[in-house]
């Protein structure tokens, strides 16, 4: 079997700020550096890291930006099918504070210009048997369209519809596995309740929901046993949030990829994600390779 992730890559500037400007003000940052980030490269690298064979499908800009990106990406342990657009390179400004909270704001023209059908070859990658990851970042069109090749294909489909409402409404019951935060559940279903926004959205479609609920873990619903379970997370002090959920969807993937059931790769999910909290950046907050092995050997000896 192989991942396929299809969404977005630009480059993160990260500014950590003791606290969050207020309207009309200027801040100086204790500091800032550039990482890979957007969340189709996040999610596919930190399947990677799983073990699994992964390929991300993303678009670049013909500028230096894309280029940065191509050379960072190959150090990983992925396939990367970049498609160059004559448009600027992606990119996110991620504000920090100092309680690890986050602000993002994204430029997106290539995401948002992005058809993975008509401008690469996945059609003829995918197999059934696959796994296909998908978000918010392209056209709800694009999004669709995908995740109604890979249904036809026998791929199974795992959207994690952020940011909304790009990968929202007819795309949901086109996906088998829904993952969303609290916040994203609720804007989908008009729930407050977790539990009832996972009940509506396995009723608008969705085989499985998984809601990421921060440090008190994730609740996780399955449409064919009606069952709803809630799993916590390990307490732990968070430097960074941004690329946290990221991580989670990307190690869900891989975990499902390499056999594991729903709840086992949503508990790898949540200490891989516990692990990320602890650290800065968006994909170089993701644990590595070895870290995740490690994880998977707790994982299985905590098993009644």
């Amino acid at each position: 079997m192989a991942v396929h992730v299809v969404g977005n890559v630009c480059v993160d500037t990260t500014f950590r700020l003791e606290r969050f400007p207020v309207p009309g003000e200027t801040l100086n940052a204790s500091g800032h550096a550039d990482g890979i980030g957007g969340k189709g490269a996040n999610q596919a690298i930190a399947a990677s890291r799983t073990g699994a064979d992964v390929t991300l499908w993303a678009a670049v800009g013909g500028d230096a930006a894309g280029g940065w990106i191509a050379d960072r990406l190959a150090a990983e342990s992925l396939a990367c099918r970049l498609t160059a657009k004559p448009l600027p390179t992606d990119r996110s400004a991620v504000l920090v504070d100092a309680g690890g909270e986050n602000i993002i704001v994204t430029g997106s023209l290539c995401a948002e210009a992005f058809d993975p059908l008509a401008e690469t070859d996945i059609a003829g990658r995918i197999a059934a048997g696959d796994i296909m990851v998908m978000q918010g970042n392209l056209s709800p069109r694009a999004t669709a369209a995908c995740l109604d090749l890979a249904r036809h294909r026998g791929v199974r489909t795992i959207l994690n519809p952020s940011p909304l409402p790009a990968a929202a409404g007819p795309a949901l019951p086109q996906a088998d596995i829904v993952i969303v935060n609290e916040g994203e559940a609720q804007a989908l279903t008009r729930f407050d309740d977790p539990e009832q926004a996972a009940a509506e959205l396995l009723r608008q479609g969705a085989g499985i929901v998984l809601v990421t609920l921060g440090r008190r873990g994730c609740l996780i619903a399955e449409g064919r046993t009606g069952s709803i379970r809630r799993l916590p997370a390990p307490a732990v002090t968070a430097v960074d949030t941004s690329g946290a959920g990221d991580v989670f969807c990307g190690i869900f993937a891989g975990g499902i990829d390499l056999g594991m059931t729903p709840t086992e790769a949503a508990s790898l999910a949540i200490a891989a994600a516990a692990v990320a909290v602890g650290r800065n950046g968006t994909s170089d907050s993701c644990p590595s390779t070895a870290e995740i092995r490690d994880l998977i050997r707790t994982l299985e000896t905590e098993k009644p």
